[in-house]
């Protein structure tokens, strides 16, 4: 990105000169940083109302000779009227070129055509940033369909002021691969990791999805479902995991014993001895007595009522002493 020449051989004349005639702006000598900004704070730049609008003084000369269309065409000027995009966003960039700000060329906001100044007001704004609103309500003003996870019970606190998107993300871009802009220089899973430490590990037994990425089982804009959860519980794990244990035995399944003892394709086709299987934990071969509310009990039950260490365990899951449960010998 380069800045446009609008004047050239156009010289510096001062911010004081601005000032004459802009009195409007005065403000910002208390709340504009780069009105504060000393010369040796930024050797090789233009401090002041110049270091962003271009050298002034043909400006001046035409504006005081009443030539306002050669005067207002002789300045660098931003929004509707002036320059906006690429270009404008190439002013911002002679000065704002590392840093947070190094990739912005590259970013998705500028491959969009969102400019420095659809998120940030130069002039007359005390807040940090010179941001153009709170920063929530700013990035929600695109980002509708984040704007909405936002407003699910389970959530970041982002709404609540105790994150803010750019904790995140770096609206500016960063230069990596991982789509969203996301202050990550490998992994997704490392910048989850920054806060939620206790789930890194290493582990014995890893569950493969968190090596992988953690918006596998997780949306970490917001969910219905408690933690983040892109389902319920067992739903979002029979996504890969089979039913097993008491989820598949307690049902009226063939070959099961019901309880008013009616027997259900048996091995012999008689109709009167039941099938017995061999449980694959024990070896033995209990009779499975299924009830009206099987579905019910087994879909309604939590993998992590035994499976609680989802994210990593030094214990196999054989080892849980409830095994035996749910079977009627």
């Amino acid at each position: 990105m380069k800045p446009p020449e609008v004047a050239p051989g156009a010289e510096y004349v001062g911010s004081e000169t601005c000032l004459e005639c802009h009195e409007d702006r005065t403000l910002d000598a208390k709340h504009n940083v780069h009105m504060r900004l000393a010369n040796y704070e930024a050797p090789g730049y233009q401090v002041g109302c110049e270091g962003c609008h271009g050298p002034g003084s043909v400006h001046v000369d035409a504006m005081g000779e009443d030539e306002t269309e050669k005067g207002l065409a002789a300045i660098i000027r931003f929004g509707e009227e002036g320059f906006h995009g690429e270009e404008a966003s190439a002013v911002c960039l002679t000065c704002h070129a590392d840093g947070e700000t190094m990739h912005f060329a590259g970013s998705a906001h500028a491959e969009h055509d969102v400019d420095c100044l659809a998120c940030h007001k130069v002039h007359d704004n005390p807040r940090p940033l010179l941001l153009a609103q709170k920063e929530f309500d700013l990035c929600s003003k695109c980002h509708r369909d984040v704007q909405a996870k936002m407003f699910f019970i389970s959530r970041h606190p982002v709404k609540e002021g105790h994150m803010t998107c750019g904790d995140c993300h770096n609206p500016h871009g960063t230069g990596n691969p991982i789509p969203g802009m996301l202050r990550t220089e490998e992994r997704l899973n490392d910048l989850c990791l920054t806060c939620h430490t206790r789930y890194q590990g290493p582990f014995v037994f890893e569950h493969d999805p968190v090596i992988e990425d953690c918006t596998i089982c997780h949306d970490p804009h917001g969910a219905v479902a408690n933690n983040l959860l892109k389902q319920n519980e067992p739903f979002i794990c029979l996504q890969c995991h089979e039913a097993h244990f008491h989820a598949t035995r307690d049902n009226a399944q063939p070959g099961f014993v019901f309880p008013d003892d009616t027997v259900i394709n048996d091995a012999a086709g008689t109709g009167t001895d039941p099938v017995l299987f061999k449980d694959p934990y024990t070896g033995e071969t209990p009779q499975i007595v299924s009830s009206a509310h099987g579905w019910q009990k087994s879909f309604l039950t939590k993998c992590t009522q035994c499976h609680q260490q989802v994210h990593g365990s030094d214990l196999p899951s054989q080892s849980l002493p409830s095994r035996g449960m749910g079977l009627t010998r």
